[in-house]
């Protein structure tokens, strides 16, 4: 049966039905794997607002100059223009959606542990990878792992 509230008990199935904690060893280790990914999910997100940044400063090109009727560019972009660092953007972005879900599902598992696992993982991995930007950032900051 599923526990609705929160509860402390070791015995707990997080996201697959084969991943059951039924003793100590097994329950530490699934806490150890929650703050791991929760901290991995904040470098994944360092890295992909890095991306995003030098994707969108090595695409601005300087603005050509309005014609009579106010149009300056066509409404498509041509093709050739994402570069490299846009489509690593791109793909970081997917695989930290994913992981911030599997995150969020993790910690609706209503094991008190895994709960604050998860939220000091993410605290640590913002501390470590994305605090020292000078809020560079401030706008894509958000709290939920999953948006």
């Amino acid at each position: 049966m599923m526990h609705m509230t929160f509860y402390w008990g070791i015995k707990a199935t997080i996201l697959f039905n084969f991943w059951k904690t039924d003793s100590w060893l097994s329950y530490i280790r699934t806490l150890i794997a929650c703050f791991v990914f929760s901290a991995f999910y904040q470098y994944l997100e360092n890295r992909r607002v890095q991306f995003k940044s030098l994707s969108s400063s090595s695409s601005r090109r300087p603005q050509p100059a309005r014609s009579s009727s106010g149009v300056s560019a066509p409404l498509i972009p041509k093709s050739g223009t994402r570069s490299a660092a846009k489509a690593a953007s791109i793909l970081l972005f997917g695989v930290n959606a994913a992981i911030g879900y599997l995150l969020m599902l993790a910690a609706m598992s209503f094991n008190g542990g895994f709960f604050i696992a998860i939220v000091v993982g993410l605290t640590v991995g913002y501390a470590v990878f994305r605090s020292d930007d000078g809020g560079s950032d401030a706008v894509t900051d958000d709290p939920c792992p999953c948006a």
